[in-house]
């Protein structure tokens, strides 16, 4: 399926959020481990996080969907696979990593595995660190990659991991930890990447009942005392998501207001807002919502986006439209993502007349004029719908493979058509 965006602009549109992928894929998997039953309100129904939910239904985990709700029936820690069971995870890297500590848990070996482009996703930082914590982890094709096999007793104790390229290596052991046999003491070497969805993860934990002692981003220790219960818990507005409908208001001028968010959400893409604001733009907050406008032209600014990962893109589309450079810096593990989006970005933003230039680490984005063109997302969620918003601006733009938005926001094309900008 294609679709072509034709210019827009000055806006004056309203949208509403969709629910967090990265809130309900981890709600899913604290309810599945509480004691008792878990009613999550609002989960985001999307690839993703039916994955998860799939998973984990495989690790013997009732979870029944209702219109609006999961109602998932606890297994106290206890999971259950009579025999080796395989988690094809497709290309959840979300839900990949974090199942791959929690599959201690289960009596029996548990294989995680994916697509193709899973199978080069790393995951050896992980793995390296589990069997300090019990586990065993065997690579059953390229090591350091899915698929892999874990077997083995969460039995706790000390691990030092390396989180530079995936903060959810870390939020995989932490979201299992609670139900180790002993406590368990986590050190990170260095500043992990997207560090703020620790936050997240932590903001979770804690709502389920688990206790974690943190120094910052360096040392995180969880009791094995306090497990998770079960509760109702409602899922907030995703800020990733979102910021595709705040960059149409950068790119096409005009003003966009975006229901469901939490002003004093833990969510690090809410820092997108900081950056459209020093861009130019006016942010608005309201008790459920934020409006975004932009009165006059567009200057370039220098950002770290490594908390913020989900909307590089997206602000790499509204660089495009500035009038000045800008450069995003702390992007490195972006080339791990569902496709390389340092180097993709780059190279479609080129073929669209855009003037770009790649460290390694970083992107510059320099005032160019801008043309339409055919944009192939590789399968990359992401990737379709930034350049969908890039489309608004400069009009005669085409995404193959629209579909693929059904990763984490099936509705996005809808919420455009609605809106009459599609």
């Amino acid at each position: 399926m294609t679709v072509t965006l034709k210019k827009s602009g000055p806006v004056d549109l309203a949208f509403t959020a969709p629910p967090s992928k990265s809130y309900t894929h981890r709600a899913i998997i604290a309810g599945a481990l509480a004691e008792g039953k878990t009613t999550i309100f609002r989960p985001l129904v999307a690839d993703d996080t039916r994955l998860t939910a799939r998973a984990v239904r495989a690790l013997g985990v009732s979870i029944e969907e209702q219109q609006g709700r999961l109602i998932i029936t606890g297994c106290n820690g206890k999971l259950k696979n009579r025999a080796e069971t395989t988690l094809d995870l497709d290309n959840s890297g979300t839900s990949l990593r974090l199942l791959t500590t929690l599959a201690l848990l289960a009596p029996n070996p548990v294989v995680l595995t994916g697509s193709a482009r899973m199978q080069e996703r790393p995951v050896g930082p992980l793995a390296d660190a589990l069997p300090a914590l019990g586990g065993t982890v065997e690579f059953l094709g390229k090591p350091g990659y899915p698929p892999l096999k874990v077997s083995g007793k969460l039995t706790g104790g000390a691990v030092t991991i390396d989180g530079s390229m995936s903060s959810q290596f870390i939020s995989s052991i932490l979201m299992a930890a609670p139900y180790a046999a002993s406590e368990v003491a986590i050190t990170l070497p260095a500043q992990p990447a997207s560090a703020s969805y620790l936050d997240l993860t932590l903001d979770v934990m804690r709502a389920f009942g688990a206790e974690v002692a943190r120094d910052g981003s360096e040392r995180f220790v969880v009791s094995p005392a306090a497990r998770y219960q079960g509760r109702r818990y409602t899922i907030e507005g995703d800020y990733s998501s979102a910021s595709y409908f705040f960059a149409i208001a950068a790119i096409c001028g005009g003003t966009v207001t975006v229901k469901n968010l939490a002003p004093d959400s833990v969510q690090g893409d809410r820092q997108f807002l900081a950056a459209l604001a020093r861009m130019g733009c006016t942010v608005t907050y309201g008790r459920d919502s934020v409006t975004v406008g932009r009165p006059g032209e567009l200057s370039g600014i220098t950002v770290a986006m490594s908390s913020s990962p989900d909307t590089v893109q997206t602000l790499c589309m509204v660089a495009a439209m500035a009038a000045t450079p800008t450069v995003i810096t702390g992007i490195s593990h972006l080339k791990f993502k569902e496709s390389d989006r340092i180097n993709g970005t780059a190279d479609r933003l080129r073929a669209l007349g855009g003037d770009v230039s790649v460290d390694k680490d970083s992107m510059t984005i320099r005032p160019a004029p801008l043309h339409g063109g055919t944009i192939d997302p590789a399968n990359d969620h992401r990737t379709a719908m930034s350049f969908a918003v890039l489309g608004l601006g400069v009009g005669g733009m085409t995404i193959t493979n629209s579909a693929c938005v059904t990763k984490s926001f099936a509705g996005f094309w809808d919420a455009l058509k609605e809106a009459g900008v599609l």
